[in-house]
């Protein structure tokens, strides 16, 4: 488990993160908010301690920007004024808890521990039996499309093992469960399990179930995820998260083909086929000795690249028609189509998010569309993130055609600058140019600090 410390006292951060050391919790700290955000693009956290009252950005506003971002982990508001306002607006925002400085570090780890164990076991475990109008189909006309939904009928009868990678957001669930029910094994069960959103010493347990009394706290017997999706699909999404230790018990199962529960010394035999996903490139992964060849192999028998969205925009119009059919069932909206404009704006965006962004562009877009037409000013593609070697951009204009590189330099350094405070060593190195540097672009550009 690893936790996110935003406060402004140091004396805080050091004091709570010995703490946590002791109780097996690794945590990192953050000085304010614009340090939080940036640790959070780049780590992935169980939990988030956020104190209310800091510089620049107080706590209710990394609240808000987490939430904003889609982050879901559980966030614990904590402050030296015990105002029944704050805790209520930072309820509303998305905090989980509120406490009130000082506070007992024990009772903390509790709660911490136990706010986590509740997300993890809500959000990990997809029921299978999903109905219809919650699914979306894999929609396309594209050739690479095509081909795939040719791949996907062609394996799905057997029971090979399939990996499935691409970028996030591209639909990966979406043709596993494609696979699934073109199987001979579609009456059963879909299980699908995030790993990368389970804490490294719940996942053993997750996955395998265990006995009673397998270690303290087990009162009864758990069913892990291959038993429960015996006769069925066991989908293991973000396979490139899985910590070693634990990759060679996977791997013994997809050889054996049997499992055996934490605290129990009998073999079962499970018949679940197994699907795999990732967004990570397992084959560097391997050169780089943190996901075993043997492994690699084994989930590597038939594989599935899905191509960005970008790469296969004509598909738009088609994912943009399903997409609207199902929210306007599940939002009870009547939009029928879009202007002209907007379609062909659509298609011109490089949607870096992928299906994930196209979906929430357009469920924005049809709460506040006037009229059952989205016409171009109803979409507001200008929380788009742009990947460039490697650093995320934030897209500052409704028409991706007027953004200049001017612009988008000068976006950069002001957002950089903005993270630092005004810190113009500190942007200068993320920005990956010298202070000098900097300093005269700051000039060239007339960026007000």
């Amino acid at each position: 488990m690893k936790v996110l410390i935003v406060d402004d006292e140091v004396n805080i951060r050091s004091t709570m993160s010995k703490f946590f050391a002791i109780e097996d919790i690794d945590s990192d700290g953050a000085e304010n908010g614009f340090s939080a955000q940036r640790m959070l693009a780049e780590n992935p956290y169980d939990a988030v301690l956020v104190d209310l009252r800091m510089p620049g950005m107080d706590g209710l506003s990394l609240i808000r920007w987490i939430r904003s971002e889609g982050f879901r982990m559980p966030v614990i508001m904590i402050s030296a004024h015990g105002d029944i306002a704050d805790a209520v607006s930072a309820l509303k925002e998305g905090a989980q808890d509120y406490i009130v400085k000082p506070f007992d570090p024990e009772e903390l780890c509790i709660k911490i521990k136990s706010l986590v164990e509740s997300s993890t076991l809500r959000s990990i475990v997809e029921n299978a039996k999903a109905t219809e109008e919650e699914q979306s189909s894999f929609v396309g006309e594209s050739s690479q499309i095509v081909h795939i939904r040719e791949v996907v009928k062609k394996i799905a009868p057997s029971n090979v093992t399939v990996l499935i990678t691409g970028e996030s957001g591209t639909g990966k669930e979406v043709v596993a469960r494609e696979i699934h029910s073109f199987s001979s094994v579609s009456s059963g069960p879909f299980v699908a399990i995030n790993i990368g959103g389970v804490p490294e010493n719940l996942l053993e347990s997750e996955l395998f179930g265990y006995e009673k009394g397998a270690f303290t706290g087990a009162s009864q017997r758990k069913t892990g995820m291959f038993e429960l999706a015996g006769g069925g699909t066991l989908f293991l999404d973000e396979i490139g998260d899985m910590p070693l230790p634990l990759q060679v018990k996977i791997l013994r199962v997809l050889q054996d083909r049997k499992i055996t529960r934490l605290g129990g010394t009998t073999p079962m035999p499970i018949n679940a086929r197994i699907i795999a996903a990732t967004n990570k490139d397992l084959e560097q992964m391997v050169r780089e000795g943190t996901f075993r060849e043997d492994l690699f192999y084994r989930l590597n028998v038939v594989r599935i690249e899905i191509p960005p969205l970008r790469e296969r925009s004509d598909d738009i119009p088609l994912l943009a028609a399903s997409i609207i059919s199902r929210y306007n069932r599940s939002m009870g909206t009547k939009i029928t189509g879009f202007t002209p404009e907007a379609l062909e704006m659509l298609k011109k965006h490089e949607f870096y998010g992928n299906v994930r962004e196209l979906e929430n562009v357009l469920e924005r877009s049809m709460i506040f569309a006037e009229g059952s037409i989205i016409k171009v000013e109803d979409l507001d593609l200008r929380g788009s993130i742009q990947r460039a070697g490697g650093v995320r951009k934030i897209h500052t204009s409704d028409h991706e055609d007027a953004v200049t590189l001017k612009d988008i330099e000068k976006s950069a350094i002001i957002r950089s600058l903005q993270r630092w405070e005004g810190n113009r060593t500190h942007a200068a190195e993320e920005l990956g140019i010298s202070r000098r540097t900097l300093i005269s672009k700051i000039a060239e550009y007339d960026i007000e600090l």
